[in-house]
């Protein structure tokens, strides 16, 4: 019987074929259907060249496998690799997003409201399909006791050979698959598990670099330009960082259907002016908020290893109370040294419900939340950032209370690929909407404050609803469509804040039309403070322009 059971019992090494066999074909069914979609890979040739690249992904596979997979630990790494590939494809079958070490970060810092927003039954069934049937006829099978030499050589070798097949085709097929994976860069992000390791990998190593090193202060010579006299002059600065937010879908900015219509009607009187050609930093939160509160600029904060301080810091260090209401997964760093409050606490029952709560529920708690601040700083200036939960997916539904929904039907699925692509767009257009009665709402509550106030919006990125069978964001931002990267930005000044500062408000709109991006919050936020700096750049400033005698 022992005799028997060691004759069907698997060689380690066939199951991990085998296992390389599963995940080259049903594991990368993502990678294979946006090949077969590209023009250029239909025909005979284009058909050899497919059969190529399924041999070179099966023959690395293998190689991976032999390196890495070893019989004390088979089955459970096969179970992770079969809960890795599953969940990468459906998220990018389901809403065409592609894995990256940006995107594991955003997994990485999501939270619960999240994570419960995702979850759906084509979800559940993909798992079962993917991880639960295979799971169980892999942690079956009996796999045979092979002596620790015999083994190591055999898996070494057959690392070895297959590693060659793998250069070899691909040294004869260079020309056409170079060809695809440089017009098709997104492929390069397909590949199950590669694009996981590889960006999960990437993502520890550079979180672990970051993470050791210390923090380095900026801006020791801050200082206030001018000292008001009491609180009652003191400026009072509201950052409203929006969540998700794109500009072709702002009314503002010229979108069909009026998505603004409040703050329209406050534009009109000649206080607000909206930005129309903005870009952001990144494609998450997790790109976009750390960026966009930096002094580097995009381009030095992504080539930068450094950890140094934010422009809360600095406005802190010039003396002005700083204050972060956060209705989304957290400030990603930005806040960690100033007083900083989360609504994931709070049970307001006309804002909250079911452990979400709407934005309107920052401006119920900011009164209070200002009032215990250190009022020897509140009585040099104020400066407060809102952070949305704004137009955050795939639940667009949950982002507007009923009163909002104006546009019906609206997509009520987290599963956004079974509703028709108008009620997908109607759920976020309701978003946007609710966003502008909030922007709105917190205009009319400083307008009513006696000191000089002023008021910033500006989404971390934009999201994508279906365009070239992309959903939500987190693309590569080389790749990012430009529904991801073009964002919604307007500023807001108070009629004693313009007197005070002597900024002429048709300067400032004579300006709307400029590119301008993430890299210009840093200093706005210090000239809207007053607060003066080295580090301050008036080319990045949106309003160095537009002072008395410029």
């Amino acid at each position: 019987m022992k005799l028997l059971s060691e004759r069907t019992a698997w060689h380690p090494t066939r199951l991990l074929a085998v296992l390389a066999l599963w995940l080259a074909t049903i594991g990368n069914l993502p990678f294979w259907m946006a090949i077969w979609k590209l023009p250029e890979t239909h025909g005979w040739g284009a058909l050899a060249t497919m059969g190529s690249l399924w041999l070179i992904l099966l023959a690395l596979l293998v190689w991976f496998l032999c390196l890495w997979v070893w019989p004390r630990w088979l089955k459970p790494a096969g179970l992770a690799l079969l809960l890795t590939v599953t969940s990468s494809s459906y998220f990018m079958l389901t809403y065409g997003v592609v894995i990256d070490s940006s995107m594991l970060a955003n997994v990485a810092q999501t939270d619960v409201r999240e994570v419960r927003d995702l979850l759906s039954w084509p979800m559940l069934a993909a798992v079962l399909i993917g991880v639960v049937l295979p799971g169980v006829w892999l942690w079956r099978q009996p796999v045979r006791v092979v002596s620790a030499k015999p083994l190591l050589l055999r898996q070494l070798g057959v690392a070895l050979l297959a590693f060659l097949v793998a250069l070899g085709l691909f040294w004869m097929s260079f020309q056409d698959i170079a060809s695809l994976t440089r017009n098709h860069k997104q492929l390069r992000y397909m590949i199950n598990p590669f694009n996981s390791v590889y960006g999960m990998t990437r993502l520890a190593v550079g979180q672990a670099t970051v993470a050791a090193q210390p923090l380095q202060v900026i801006g020791e010579d801050a200082r206030l330009r001018v000292a008001p006299a009491s609180e009652a002059s003191a400026p009072l600065v509201v950052v409203i960082l929006g969540e998700t937010a794109r500009a072709a879908n702002f009314g503002l900015g010229g979108y069909a259907r009026d998505t603004t219509p409040q703050l329209r009607q406050i534009q009109a009187q000649g206080d607000l002016v909206y930005f129309s050609d903005v870009k952001s930093c990144g494609t998450s939160t997790q790109a976009s908020v750390p960026c966009m509160f930096s002094h580097l600029g995009k381009a030095a904060y992504e080539d930068n290893q450094a950890r140094f301080e934010s422009v809360l810091d600095v406005l802190q260090r010039a003396g002005l109370a700083v204050l972060w209401l956060d209705n989304q997964s957290g400030c990603k760093g930005v806040c960690d040294r100033v007083p900083n409050v989360a609504t994931t606490a709070l049970k307001v029952p006309e804002f909250c419900k079911d452990g979400e709560c709407l934005d309107e529920v920052m401006l119920h708690e900011l009164p209070q939340q200002l009032a215990a601040l250190d009022p020897a700083k509140r009585a040099k200036g104020t400066v407060v950032v809102m952070h949305q939960m704004g137009s955050h997916g795939p639940a667009y539904y949950k982002r507007s209370p009923a009163a909002m929904k104006s546009f019906q039907p609206e997509c009520n699925s987290h599963a956004l690929q079974n509703c028709p692509p108008e009620h997908i767009v109607n759920a976020y257009d309701n978003s946007i909407l609710y966003t502008d009665h909030f922007i709105a709402k917190t205009v009319k509550w400083l307008q009513a404050q006696s000191r000089p106030t002023a008021l910033i919006y500006v989404s971390d990125h934009g999201e994508s609803l279906g365009e070239k069978g992309l959903y939500l964001h987190g693309m590569p931002y080389s790749l990012a469509p430009k529904e991801q990267i073009h964002v919604p930005m307007l500023v807001w000044l108070s009629k004693p804040l313009q007197r005070e500062r002597n900024w002429r408000m048709d300067c400032l709109q004579a300006q709307s039309a400029k590119a301008l991006s993430h890299d210009h919050l840093f200093h706005s936020m210090l000239s809207l403070s007053q607060v003066s700096t080295r580090l301050a750049k008036p080319e990045l400033d949106l309003f160095a322009a537009c002072s008395a005698g410029r």
